[in-house]
């Protein structure tokens, strides 16, 4: 059993960090920029903080992804291929990333991250208003399987950052508003995420009590940010969304080069 985070003052902290994770996950995505060091910093071993924030993602995540739905702002019939490339992505991730090493991955993620930021800042981050969705055709499915089992891939195998990479790459690809936008980019963070717990959890590398614990405030957080996202519109989502991805760029700078 892992006492660490079952302190009270050190599991506060953690359901703290959570809610203002889901907050931030719902509108921009990178909410597991926070919560995965925090729970490494709690102490849990690299695998079993991987696999518990998957826990606590899905609660996020799912809540998060019903709202979009539910506002008709996410059509799982026109992503259909977008979810079975990001499930099976996701699956073959999670598997490999106990014999991955991820130092690579740790120097590289900094860089990918600062040209993300520089295309939200400097390029045009769904400038699209109406809430329509793009022509579903052959190069539109290619896109779905591409986009799908290479961020499937990623949030399998590290996580952290993957809904931006969502959001931004959404931007590139498709024309469509932010709102439809951030509705696929929280379902399919959805989809990675419960692939990732499932095989994280045959794997024996999830912390049950605190993953349910953190998801519950995550699950919060996300309702209040997929609401602020829709009542607000593309106004709200812009600048948190550059926000989120100056921060974490900083951050990973930080930690993998200084």
């Amino acid at each position: 059993m892992f006492e660490l985070a079952l302190d009270p003052t050190t599991w506060a902290l953690l359901c703290a960090v959570a809610l203002a994770a889901g907050f931030i996950d719902a509108v921009a995505g990178g909410g597991g920029m926070l919560t995965v060091p925090a729970l490494l910093t709690a102490g849990l071993p690299p695998h079993l903080t991987l696999g518990t924030n998957k826990l606590a993602a899905s609660f996020g995540s799912l809540t998060a992804s019903v709202t979009y739905f539910r506002k008709q702002l996410f059509n799982p019939r026109f992503w259909a291929a977008s979810i079975i490339a990001t499930a099976i992505g996701s699956l073959l991730g999670t598997l490999i990333v106990d014999y991955l090493s991820i130092e690579f991955l740790n120097k590289l993620l900094p860089i990918v991250i600062i040209l993300v930021a520089c295309y939200s800042l400097f390029g045009n981050l769904s400038t699209v208003e109406h809430d329509d969705l793009p022509p579903l055709n052959r190069a539109t499915k290619i896109k779905q399987w591409l986009q799908g089992l290479s961020l499937g891939f990623f949030d399998g195998l590290a996580g952290p950052g993957t809904g931006t990479f969502w959001t931004a790459s959404n931007s590139l690809l498709y024309k469509m508003s932010l709102l439809l936008n951030c509705g696929l980019a929280r379902s399919m963070n959805f989809v990675s995420n419960f692939v990732s717990l499932i095989t994280f959890v045959a794997l024996g590398h999830v912390n049950f009590l605190l993953g349910i614990t953190m998801g519950f405030f995550l699950m919060f957080g996300a309702w209040l940010g997929a609401h602020s996202a829709i009542r607000f519109g593309s106004k709200f989502i812009r600048p948190v969304f550059n926000t989120v991805v100056i921060i974490l760029a900083l951050k990973l700078i930080y930690e993998a080069y200084l």
